[in-house]
């Protein structure tokens, strides 16, 4: 009699656990036919600093034993205003949230939201 598989269709989200000593990434996903972590493909970079993040996977041909990740699901981040620069004639604006660094050469201007003014040179 053949060996029955089920196949999976759609992305599955899993785990992705590390690499093994052939540098392939493994990933574990609700369904995972194995009771350790399965070798994957990826389509994207993954790095140490990654491990126990969440993986889209897909499946070659629905088979479970071959999973690939297509993608790391990441948290949204909340985006701060850009620095924005306004050119009025002669006059030029730089506005920041929290404070405002100019650097050249050795000299800095700290500019900060409580009104305190640094200023640091050679001189």
């Amino acid at each position: 009699m053949s060996d029955v598989r089920e196949r999976i269709d759609g992305v599955v989200i899993g785990i992705f656990l590390g690499f093994d000593d052939d540098a392939s990434p493994l990933v574990v996903f609700p369904g995972n036919p194995e009771e350790t972590a399965l070798p994957a493909r990826s389509l994207t970079d993954l790095t140490s600093d990654m491990i126990g993040s969440e993986v889209a996977l897909l499946f070659q041909e629905g088979d479970t034993m071959r999973p690939l990740i297509v993608g790391r699901i990441v948290e949204p981040v909340r985006k701060t205003a850009a620095m924005r620069l306004v050119r009025d004639g002669e006059c030029v604006r730089i506005i920041g949230e929290e404070r405002i660094e100019l650097r050249c050469g050795k000299a800095t201007i700290l500019m900060q939201k409580d009104g305190r003014i640094t200023i640091r040179g050679t001189f």
